[in-house]
C-alpha cells in the first residue's frame, strides 16, 4: 500500500553550521506542507549530539518529524592535525553512505524526494535508486552559490578577493537562473524560532538588567576559536571600549580557526586563565563572559543587544538580520570572508573589523574603534536603521504569498505530483 503524503528525507553533514538549517527546513516542511520528514544526521560525536536539545521533535510535529542518527564513522586515519575540517566532513559523509542506503532500503514508505547539502551529493546516487526526486539545499547566500557552480570558469584569484561591483542577491539570483539549467528556489531566511531556554536564564537575566540596544555580543559561532594573543587582544578591545558586552569564549588554539567545529554539544570551561590578568574582576560591572555555549538566538532578540561581534557564518547572519541586530564582521574561515565582504560592502548591514597586515592579530585600538561605532557612534545608527528594512524584507519574504513562501510552494507541488506519478505507475 502507498503513503498519500509525500515524505521528504533530508541529510545534514556533521557540524552544527550544517545540522541546524536542516533540521529549520524540516520543520517547516512538517509545519507549513504537513509533509512526513526524516533527517538522518551524519555526526562524528553521538555521544554529546544526543544530548542536544536541538534534536528533540516539536511537540506539534507529531508522527510526521523523525531524526535517525547514522552509525558513529571513524576518520582517525585520514590524518592528524593538519586535515582540515572539510576534508574531515567529505570523509565522514562518504562513508556514511552504505548506512544511509540500507536505512532507506528498510523504510515502509520510502521518501518522495531526497535533500542533501554540498557535502552530502554523493547521496544522490542513492535517490537514483529509489526513483526518488533530488534537491541540494544550500544554506548560504546566493553568491556563494555561484562562486561553486562557476568555480571551474573563473579566476581562483577573483573567488579570494571577493570582487563586487553589484547589489548581490537579486542580480546573482537572475544570472544563475538564465545561466544555469537547473531551477533554483530562494526558501530563506531558515532561522530557529526563540524558545525558553533553560541554560539561558543567566544570561537573559543579566540582560534583563542592561538599558536599550547597549551590550555587544560577542561570539564566533559553534566552532570558530581564536589565537591565544588574539583572545587578549579582543579582551583588552572590550574593556577599553567602556561598553557592556556578553562574550561566549572558547579556549584559544593556535592551530586552526575552525578547530572545534565539528564538537557538539554545550561544555564548558570555568577557568578562563587565558585572559589577561584582572579582566574578569575588571568589567565585571559591564560585562558577562559565557564559557563556550549560549542560546544566540534568544540572546539576539533581547532589547539590550545593540550590536553583534560575529564570525559571519552564515546562521549566525541570517539569526542577526531577522533580529535587526547590526553587526561587527569578523570572519575566520571558510565563506566567512565572502559573507562578511557581502555584509559590510554590499547590503550595509555591518563594519568589519582590519588588522594592521593580513597575517597579524586585529588589535586592541581597532575593536575597541568598531565597538564603539556601532553601540555609540552615527555609523551604527545608519547600519541599524538599514538592518531595520532587512528584517522586515525576510519577514515579508516569509509570509504567506512572499517570495520564499512561494518558493517552498512550488517545492512541495513538484514532490506531491511526483508521489502521485509513482503512484499511478506511470
Amino acid at each position: 500500500m502507498e503513503t498519500t503524503k509525500s515524505h521528504i528525507a533530508l541529510l545534514a553533514s556533521p557540524g552544527m553550521g550544517h545540522l541546524i538549517p536542516v533540521l529549520e527546513l524540516a520543520k517547516h516542511l512538517v509545519s507549513h506542507q504537513s509533509f512526513k520528514v526524516t533527517v538522518f544526521v551524519v555526526a562524528t560525536d553521538h555521544a554529546s549530539l544526543a544530548n542536544t536539545h536541538l534534536l528533540q521533535s516539536p511537540a506539534d510535529s507529531g508522527d510526521l518529524l523523525d531524526i535517525v542518527l547514522l552509525p558513529f564513522i571513524d576518520v582517525s586515519d585520514i590524518g592528524g592535525p593538519s586535515v582540515s575540517f572539510i576534508a574531515t566532513i567529505v570523509t565522514t559523509v562518504l562513508r556514511s553512505m552504505p548506512f544511509l542506503r540500507s536505512e532507506i532500503s528498510k523504510m515502509e514508505f520510502r521518501p518522495t524526494a531526497l535533500v542533501v547539502d554540498l557535502f552530502g551529493t554523493d547521496a544522490l546516487e542513492i535517490a537514483d535508486e529509489y526513483n526518488m526526486l533530488k534537491f541540494v539545499f544550500i544554506a548560504s547566500n546566493a553568491w556563494f552559490l555561484a562562486v561553486m557552480l562557476c568555480t571551474p570558469e573563473i579566476d581562483r584569484k577573483e573567488i579570494d578577493e571577493h570582487v563586487k561591483n553589484h547589489e548581490l542577491e537579486p542580480t546573482t539570483l537572475k544570472a544563475l537562473r538564465e545561466t544555469k539549467k537547473v531551477p533554483i528556489y530562494p526558501i530563506g531566511p531558515l532561522v530557529r524560532p526563540i524558545e525558553k531556554s533553560v541554560f539561558g536564564n543567566e544570561i537573559l537575566a543579566w540582560l534583563n538588567k542592561q538599558p536599550k540596544q547597549s551590550v555587544i555580543y560577542v561570539s564566533f559561532g559553534s566552532g570558530g576559536t581564536l589565537s591565544a594573543q588574539q583572545v587578549k587582544e579582543l579582551a583588552w578591545g572590550l574593556e577599553l571600549s567602556q561598553q557592556r558586552f556578553v562574550w561566549v569564549l572558547r579556549p584559544p588554539t593556535e592551530n586552526d580557526a575552525a578547530g572545534t567545529f565539528l564538537a557538539l554539544g554545550n561544555g564548558s570551561d570555568a577557568t578562563l586563565d587565558y585572559l589577561p590578568d584582572g579582566f574578569p574582576a575588571r568589567t565585571q560591572d559591564r560585562g558577562l563572559l559565557v564559557p563556550m555555549w549560549a542560546p544566540q538566538v534568544e540572546v539576539l532578540s533581547h532589547p539590550s543587544i545593540g550590536g553583534f561581534l560575529t564570525h559571519c557564518g552564515w546562521n549566525s547572519t541570517m539569526e542577526s538580520i531577522v533580529n535587526g541586530v547590526p553587526m561587527i564582521a569578523w570572519p575566520l574561515y571558510a565563506e566567512q570572508k565572502m559573507n562578511a565582504s557581502m555584509l559590510t560592502e554590499d547590503i550595509g548591514a555591518s563594519i568589519r573589523v582590519m588588522a594592521v597586515e593580513s597575517d597579524a592579530a586585529v588589535g586592541r585600538e581597532e575593536i575597541r574603534s568598531v565597538v564603539r561605532k556601532i553601540l555609540v557612534d552615527r555609523q551604527g545608527r545608519n547600519i541599524r536603521s538599514r538592518i531595520k528594512e532587512l528584517k522586515d524584507n525576510a519577514a515579508n519574504a516569509l509570509a504567506k504569498g512572499g517570495s520564499s513562501y512561494n518558493s517552498m510552494s512550488q517545492v512541495a507541488n513538484i514532490c506531491i505530483q511526483h508521489l502521485k506519478t509513482k503512484a499511478s505507475g506511470s
